[in-house]
Parts: C-alpha cells; structure tokens; sequence
C-alpha cells in the first residue's frame, strides 16, 4: 500500500498555546496517523494531547490484529493521561491505521475522520459530545449543533477518568480515497462539503494549508490541526503497482528458408523428353484406332455441392436485420 500524507496545527486567532498534537508512524505497508486535541487549564491540555500521541505511536506494534492494537493504545494514553493528572486534564484522539487489509479508525472526543470518495464525505468516526448526543436523538439539528454555544461540551475524552471506552471502525479502501483526520478549530468553521471539495481535489500537502487558513479566515477561535492522507495503490509497498509474471520456456522457431530450385541433369531431360513423346503416340494410337461410335460419353461431375464441402455449424447465429430509421418528415418552407 503506499499512502501520501501530510498535516499541518496552527494555534489559530485566539488562543496563545496549541493544545493540539499529532504524530504518524510508518512500519513497511502499514501507517498510523494520529491526531489528539488536549485540554485542561494553560498548559495541561498541551501536556495531555501530546501524551496522548506519544503513547499510541509507542503502541503501534503491527503484528497486533488491528482492532486489538488500536484499542490497547487508546486505553494505555488513558491510563497514562490520569496517571498524570488524576483527571485534571485530557485530551480528544482520534487515529487511522492504514493496513493492506483495510481502514481502521480509533475515535474518543470530538476530534474527527473524514473519507472523501469520488467527491463525496462521510463521517467515518462519531463525535463524544453534548450536541451530537442531542442530534442523535431529535433534539437538535445538525446545523443547530453546529451554531450552539455549547457545541464544545464533550462527553468523552482520554484522562478524565481511569476507564474509557473506545470506538472502533473499519472500512475497505479503494485507490484515490483521502481520509481527513482533524480537530474541531477545523470542522467546527469547514462544512464537511467545503472539506471535500478541498481534500477532494488539492494534493495532501496544499488541503491541509488551503484547509488551516480557510479556519483562520473565519475567526480561528480555537486550535486547528489536519491530517490528510491520500491513497495511490494498495497492491504493493512500491510507487507503482507490481505485475508478476511467470517464467515459462521460450520456444524459438528458426526462420523458414525459400526453396531453393535445382538445375536439371542433361542425361535425366533428354529420358524425361522421350518417354513424353512414347506416351503421347500410344494416346493418339488407341485414340484413332477406336470407331467413332464407340467414344467414350462424357460422365456427370462427382463435384459435390458447395454446402457437402463447407457444412454450416448448426450454432452458427442467423444475423438479425437492423430495423431501418424511420425518416422524420420534411418541414414545409
């Protein structure tokens, strides 16, 4: 599988610390991109998203079915992030391991993944927040939600206590997918069709700058952080996909020569010439001895018929005429 992927984090138009945090891992053909947004007082949000990061990076072990890995990682930044702070900070997270056999996205917070397929977005994770859970249950509209003043309530996060729970998902990829990994200081200001337009048609490194500044230009209220990651091939580790082929004997055929023709011996002319003029006498000899009644009848040709030489396949198909265009009537001038 080879994957491009670039990120960029901004502190954004009003915050004076970035809380945010990301970091990606690559081990052969597989790749881990993850993406934490922290909080918890001046510093201690800085403190937990890289934490955060930094130990599921550490986790990141291949030979781990992916599921399992993900998990294991999500709730050992858990425990590393209480550990720290006995609650007093914590941090989002969300991550995407890209495997030969497929996408797998880790969510906990608001922090989202986007896959943009054939120009279309769709929410892969699902946000731990006030606001979605009233979405989800007829409360509150999506543009509702997006407008509310406490759209930044979440309902879970890594740190805020010992036990966390941690939402998985898995999809097959296609070549030319791009996933989007991003904070809320980013899709809290991009609608998700803005995001796919942007992601959708910019090379991975001009979306996550097209992607930061379009944030700032509408106010940058908060931290901002992408990842975008864009799929060329899944056949192989290499740039270009890898076709093998079979090594099979090769049979070399010399090239035929032309005939070559011979010269004729004298003695063998001279014997050919005299048994043509010995069969041509004895042709007109019984010819001009047999009476002229008794010549003989022409016999009825033994040709058979065209159709006994060549039969026709009894499947052969009978070709179907092609109903002729009805001709549109002349306009009278």
């Amino acid at each position: 599988m080879r994957v491009r992927f670039s990120a960029r984090t901004h502190v954004g138009m009003r915050r004076e610390v970035n809380q945010d945090a990301y970091a990606s891992k690559q081990l052969g053909s597989i790749n881990l991109l993850v993406v934490c947004d922290g909080m918890g007082g001046h510093a201690a949000g800085e403190v937990a998203s890289e934490l955060g990061v930094e130990t599921i990076i550490s986790a990141f072990r291949p030979e781990v079915e992916p599921e399992d890995m993900l998990r294991e990682a999500f709730i050992g930044a858990n425990r590393a992030i209480y550990e720290a702070g006995r609650g007093s900070m914590g941090t989002t997270g969300v991550a995407a391991l890209f495997t030969p056999g497929g996408l797998y996205v880790a969510n906990v917070g608001d922090s989202r993944a986007y896959l943009v397929r054939e120009g279309q977005i769709t929410q892969i994770s699902h946000d731990h927040s006030f606001v979605s859970d009233q979405v989800a249950a007829g409360l509150m509209t999506p543009a509702q939600a997006r407008s509310s003043n406490i759209r930044n309530i979440i309902t879970r996060a890594l740190g805020h206590s010992s036990e966390v729970e941690v939402d998985l998902f898995a999809l097959a990829l296609r070549p030319g997918d791009t996933v989007i990994l991003s904070t809320d200081g980013m899709h809290g200001l991009i609608t998700d069709e803005e995001i796919a337009e942007i992601a959708g048609m910019l090379p991975p490194d001009a979306a996550v700058e097209r992607l930061v500044d379009l944030a700032n230009e509408r106010g940058g209220v908060d931290n901002i952080t992408v990842m975008v990651a864009q799929v060329d091939t899944l056949t192989g580790d290499d740039d270009e996909p890898r076709t093998h082929t079979a090594d099979a004997p090769s049979v070399v055929t010399a090239p035929r020569s032309a005939p070559v023709e011979r010269p004729l011996n004298p003695l063998g002319g001279l014997l050919a010439l005299a048994l043509l003029l010995l069969l041509v006498s004895t042709v007109s000899y019984v010819w001009l001895s047999l009476p002229a009644g008794e010549l003989p009848a022409a016999q009825p040709s033994r040709v058979p018929p065209a159709a006994t030489l060549f039969p026709l396949p009894p499947s052969m198909p009978t070709a179907t005429p092609l109903p002729t265009p009805a001709s549109s009537p002349t306009p009278d001038l």
